[in-house]
């Protein structure tokens, strides 16, 4: 990309939500800026989330290496330049667009106003642009996603010393992101059967969103709404022939129900391992900052042979892997008991087809710009130049998973589904 001349003023942006949910605020930060070709300053992280983390973007992003690798897309600053804000009459003007914006909102209606007011503020930037964007946008955005996007030099060494160690104990492990913490049960509006106590916990943390309607528990479930629990994602992998002496690590936060709730999938996979129990030690500095216990999480996961979620969400988004058909699983699940295993096994591989992480499931437009980056996969591995710190860089190959190379990395049986290495995404 070829810079304009002269910027048309700097912009401010104020991310939400948890770590993978700010990853894509700040993604498509960096588009708009460009869209508007206004100088961005480094995001502004959330710190009223659930998780109340008040780590900023230096504390979890490598800022010199962000501003330096998108120098020819975007001009990206620390701060807006005291002198900008000595002149300003009124303080920056603040405002909120629409989810899903596209480029022609950003043009028509922030452009303007940015033009008149030299600074603008967008609050709350998560999916505030548009999933489909021309090719070079959307190259933008895996550029910044998937390379520009690098965490700081002690998490990942934190994390890759983490995935040495899965490594030595076994060849391959899986990664499963269980996101199960009470805030995820409460937003999502299920039931996970336990009791009247449930109810009262994830209700009173439910009135946190004012905006929520009341939903069916029931129907969510029908609907495939429904995070998995511990347990059924247990049900779920060995189903799809994952045996018990299988090595997990489980990314997650605090599980609601605790040891309770984990037990029955410890009991069809005793080898598992969380980060608590591989860094005790080297883990008491990030222990109070969840958004940086949730970075080392993504390395371990990005590593992993084969990576699970309980959930279609961000980190599963970006993240190539199983995700559960939910809709599909739900109903057999409640009728697993109806059934034989050998039966159960047999649906559960059948509903899971389409949901194997290929890189081909989403048609443009219709998901989150990364759950089909069809448009920006390299398809030859390269070293980056920037990486020159003795680090091992991001993954930043991708190896599409064809029909043909399935069959060979299975032994050239189609009906095989132990899963190849995870996908290795920009």
């Amino acid at each position: 990309a070829v810079h304009e001349r002269k910027s048309n003023g700097y912009l401010l942006i104020a991310t939400s939500g948890g770590l993978n949910q700010q990853r894509t605020g700040i993604t498509d930060a960096v588009v708009v800026a460009r869209i508007l070709n206004a100088t961005l300053v480094v995001p502004e992280l959330d710190h009223n989330s659930f998780w109340k983390d008040d780590s900023d973007f230096a504390n979890i992003f490598d800022v010199k290496w962000f501003i330096t690798y998108l120098a020819k897309d975007v001009t990206i600053v620390k701060r807006v330049p005291d002198k900008i804000m000595r002149s300003m009459e009124k303080p920056p003007y603040t405002m909120r667009v629409p989810r899903k914006s596209d480029p022609e909102y950003y043009l028509d209606q922030v452009l303007p106003i940015l033009l008149r007011r030299r600074v603008l503020q967008l609050t709350k930037f998560d999916y505030r642009l548009a999933n489909d964007l021309d090719d070079e946008l959307q190259k933008l955005r895996c550029r910044v996603n998937y390379h520009a996007l690098r965490f700081t030099k002690p998490i990942r060494q934190l994390g890759q010393r983490i995935v040495m160690k899965m490594q030595k104990m076994a060849n391959r492990y899986i990664a499963v992101h269980l996101r199960f913490e009470p805030d995820m049960l409460a937003f999502s509006g299920c039931y996970f059967g336990g009791g009247e106590k449930e109810r009262q916990e994830l209700g009173e943390i439910r009135k946190r969103w004012t905006t929520l309607p009341d939903l069916s528990p029931d129907g969510e479930r029908k609907r495939g709404k429904c995070p998995l629990s511990p347990h059924e994602v247990g049900l779920m992998l060995r189903a799809l022939g994952f045996t018990n002496d299988t090595y997990l690590y489980v990314a997650s936060g605090e599980v609601y129900g605790g040891d309770e709730t984990m037990k029955p999938l410890r009991d069809l996979f005793p080898n598992i391992y969380t980060k608590e129990m591989l860094a005790e030690e080297e883990l008491k500095p990030f222990l109070s900052f969840s958004s940086r216990l949730a970075a080392i999480d993504y390395i371990v996961c990005d590593e992993s042979n084969v990576f699970v979620a309980n959930n279609n969400g961000n980190m599963a988004r970006i993240l190539a892997g199983r995700r559960p058909n939910a809709k599909r699983l739900s109903a057999l699940l409640m009728a697993r008991h109806e059934m034989d295993w050998d039966t159960f096994s047999r649906k559960v591989k059948a509903c899971q087809r389409g949901f194997m992480g290929e890189p081909d499931e989403m048609k443009p437009g219709r998901g989150e710009f990364h759950e089909y980056p069809n448009g920006c996969i390299c398809e030859k591995p390269f070293i980056d130049e920037l990486s020159q710190d003795g680090i091992r860089p991001p993954k930043l190959a991708v190896r599409n998973m064809t029909t043909e190379a399935d069959s060979e990395m299975n032994g050239g049986n189609e009906e095989s589904f132990d899963l190849p290495k995870q996908s290795e995404r920009m």
